[in-house]
């Protein structure tokens, strides 16, 4: 990974091969940001060149300019951060977090293959600072795992430069962006990884070798033990493969911690729809249907790193839905986890299957709230596009907390009811429900399936991320193509309001009807 520290040094002394400026979109045309210490730097100089090279300031535009004379870093590179809140953004004010974090991702990304770069953004305060960082370290992000060619290395060392005033809050800011960095990408190399090698037994022996390197207790179910405790849900989806699930529970605990809180994923390692088989189209990037078990699996890890005083538990649902001679068939009825049975109608509804017995297993636990994430249905994909995931629960207090949570975040969430009008749509004639219901709204209905294996008064959310969970179309910002570790973000920051000494959760309220 990319070796990330912060300068007080003026931006001319930096030493560096590239500085990276960036420039504001304006009705008269590109105006260079003013960076820490970049005016005193460059002047005027990179607004000419800016203008004669038909830069616009667009929010992901780069340009190579070479360096004023005088400058230590030989080489500029022009990123755009689009148009300014208040109208200029000459002297760096104006500009969210976001805008500041795709910057740096888009930079990162462009230079890769650079030895130092410099980072002279607008970084004002100890939040710009955490979003120059946490872009540049994800932006630098490629999964080259399987490549045999030559790969050309991400950028080693990139520099933030900072105000003296900054200078303690900025370091502390780009710890916790390396360690956030370093998780989410764990996420990404998952979702990235083959379903040939990436199956239950070997993610369930990744957790369990991550849990012993970062001090989190890790329990891992076999077949036989989901046999033995009645996990009708994991084992039926399995059943058609000859990789067996698991279940993985991985748990950080913290001796001053007041809030527990409960996270599940979605671990389909492969996903072809079993006997509803899904059509040719549809199958290619199916090894990214665990990427809610990643998410949750890297959150943990993230919060103990960090330190964080709140008990946090991620259960890992893993399993492999294929067709065969075993396999789970239309019509079949599971016994779930708990004791309910379930009228299978759609094998390619598999998710909230596995789902459904490792939120009742997380229930048990008592937790103060419990959040399950999962790349779950292409209707919310639809509806909400490949950005934006839907956040839904059984009390609009904790779904408010998750979505505020994922706007501080820098995540892109959108809130989605739960319409009891659809749920009479998943009654089954033969079992106590069935796995599928109303084609129209599936996303609605596929949470209020889940909402019947919450255990009463546990707030609970539910994150459906199968637009934003992989990224079918080029690099932007600091998202690369592929795994994009959506939700890794949100889940942290979700646990760090959490914290003691001063949780800001609210209290969950059961629905009403």
């Amino acid at each position: 990974m990319t070796t990330l520290t912060v300068t007080t040094l003026p931006a001319a002394s930096v030493p560096a091969d590239w500085m990276v400026i960036g420039v504001a979109q304006s009705t008269d045309g590109p105006v260079p940001v003013r960076g820490t210490g970049t005016y005193e730097a460059f002047g005027d100089g990179p607004a000419r060149l800016l203008t004669a090279f038909g830069a616009t300031g667009a929010p992901g535009e780069v340009l190579r300019l070479p360096a004023p004379a005088g400058v230590e870093a030989g080489l500029v590179l022009a990123v755009g951060l689009g148009p300014a809140a208040d109208g200029t953004g000459e002297d760096g004010g104006g500009y969210d977090v976001e805008a500041l974090r795709r910057a740096a991702g888009a930079a990162a990304r462009t230079l890769a293959g650079a030895d130092r770069i410099a980072l002279a953004l607008p970084a004002g305060s100890s939040e710009a600072v955490a979003a120059v960082a946490l872009g540049t370290l994800l932006g630098a992000y490629d999964f080259t795992a399987y490549r045999t060619g030559p790969v050309t290395p991400p950028v080693r060392e990139a520099t933030i430069l900072v105000e003296h005033s900054l200078r303690a809050p900025a370091e502390a800011a780009v710890r916790r962006a390396r360690t956030l960095a370093q998780e989410l990408n764990r996420a990404r190399d998952l979702v990235n990884t083959p379903a040939n090698d990436l199956y239950p037994e070997s993610f369930a022996t990744a957790v369990a070798a991550a849990g012993r390197e970062h001090g989190a207790a890790v329990q891992v179910l076999d077949e036989d033990a989901l046999a033995e405790g009645g996990y009708g849900g994991i084992l039926g989806v399995g059943q058609g493969s000859v990789r067996p699930p698991r279940l993985v529970r991985i748990a950080h605990t913290h001796p001053e911690a007041t809030t527990t809180l409960a996270f599940v994923g979605k671990g389909i390692t492969y996903d072809s729809g079993g006997i509803s088989l899904k059509p040719v189209g549809a199958n290619e990037i199916m090894k990214r249907d665990m990427s809610g078990a990643a998410a949750v699996l890297s959150a943990v890890l993230a919060v103990a790193r960090l330190g964080l005083a709140v008990n946090v538990t991620a259960w890992l649902a893993l399993a492999e839905n294929m067709p065969s001679g075993s396999a789970l068939r239309p019509g079949d009825v599971l016994r779930m986890y708990g004791g309910r049975t379930v009228e299978v109608l759609n094998t390619d509804a598999e998710g909230r299957l596995v789902l459904a017995d490792a939120l009742v297993r997380a229930g048990e636990e008592r937790p103060d709230a419990l959040v399950d994430v999962a790349t779950l249905t292409a209707a919310t994909r639809f509806g909400l596009g490949d950005h934006v995931f839907a956040v839904m629960g059984d009390a609009d207090t904790f779904r408010d907390e998750v979505l505020t949570a994922a706007r501080e975040a820098g995540e892109q969430a959108w809130p989605m009811p739960l319409p009891p009008e659809l749920r009479p749509s998943l009654d089954s004639r033969v079992a106590d429900l069935a796995n599928y219901g109303a084609r129209m709204g599936g996303g609605l209905v596929a949470g209020l399936f889940l909402r019947e294996f919450v255990p009463p008064g546990v707030p609970w959310a539910h994150l459906d991320i199968a637009g934003p969970a992989f990224n079918e179309g080029p690099p932007h910002g600091y998202t690369p193509g592929g795994g994009t570790g959506c939700a890794v973000r949100t889940l942290v920051r979700l646990a760090e309001r959490a914290a003691a000494p001063a949780p800001v959760l609210a209290p969950g309220t059961e629905e009403q009807p």
